[in-house]
């Protein structure tokens, strides 16, 4: 049954001060772009009621570089990311992804702090963030705390974010050696990915993370070592069959994330030569 947006008790703000001060006084869920809020909502399995409008509030839609350190805020949208020569020039996987977001209207509404925040195993931005060592900046009216990507998560849909947090901005370091994404879905596009992978190689070293795999983005350690040993190829897909963990679900079954994957890591693997 759909729910009425009538029942849904919404405030809006536009400074992160007054954001932090309504989520510090008051139990509400931040919402952006609002893409998959209104999903839930046609859907009827939209469980909170009380809302935080935060998309208005521009000082969270930077872009910028602090020295070695790439600084993307929590509002910046799939298209500003498509059109930054910043993240083009430093991250050019996340243009990729972003590019294979939905269509032009769900890239200009959805934000990389929703992606996050979502925790869906399946969101296309968050292998990049884990094989590139992100780190999620988190904001209270107590003051700010820093969490690693590959920490952030907790389970399905679950994070270390605590109720009066928001996250405000994504911080990258340099990232150094050939970046990789592929996405496989039902189309080339605008559908929810099967199996999403980024990587980075750097000579015999590697950094891969793979999204729709498990309950949550998987960081492919095993893997990476496996790689980074000098084994075969073939030695490497073994190990990342067994370190993720797929399940059969309406888009795809696990024997078959288990293959593609595979096939995905030798594509890495080759291509980056």
């Amino acid at each position: 049954m759909r729910t009425a947006i009538s029942t849904l008790d919404v405030r809006s703000v536009t400074t992160v001060r007054d954001a932090l001060a309504v989520l510090r006084d008051e139990e509400r869920a931040p919402i952006a772009g609002a893409t998959d809020l209104f999903v839930a909502l046609n859907f009827g399995t939209l469980a909170p009621r009380r809302f935080l409008d935060i998309w208005r509030i521009d000082e969270m839609r930077t872009i910028a570089a602090d020295g070695e350190t790439l600084v993307i805020g929590a509002l910046v949208t799939y298209t500003d990311l498509i059109r930054s020569p910043l993240i083009a020039a430093r991250l050019p996987m996340l243009v990729e992804a972003s590019r294979q977001v939905g269509g032009p209207q769900i890239q200009n509404r959805g934000t990389i702090g929703g992606n996050i925040a979502n925790a869906s195993p399946a969101g296309d931005s968050l292998p990049i963030f884990a094989a590139v060592d992100a780190v999620v900046v988190l904001r209270s009216a107590a003051g700010d705390r820093r969490v690693g990507f590959n920490e952030f998560y907790t389970g399905y849909r679950a994070s270390v974010r605590r109720a009066d947090e928001l996250i405000v901005a994504v911080e990258i370091p340099a990232v150094s050696g050939r970046q990789w994404f592929r996405k496989v879905g039902t189309r080339a596009a605008q559908a929810i990915s099967k199996v999403v992978i980024a990587g980075v190689r750097d000579g015999e070293s590697a950094r891969v993370a793979l999204g729709s795999v498990a309950p949550t983005v998987v960081r492919a350690r095993q893997t990476e070592q496996a790689l980074a040993a000098g084994g075969s190829i073939d030695e490497a897909v073994d190990v990342l069959r067994r370190e993720i963990v797929p399940i059969d679900d309406i888009r795809s079954t696990a024997d078959y994330r288990r293959t593609v994957s595979g096939n995905l890591l030798r594509r890495f693997w080759t291509e980056t030569q």
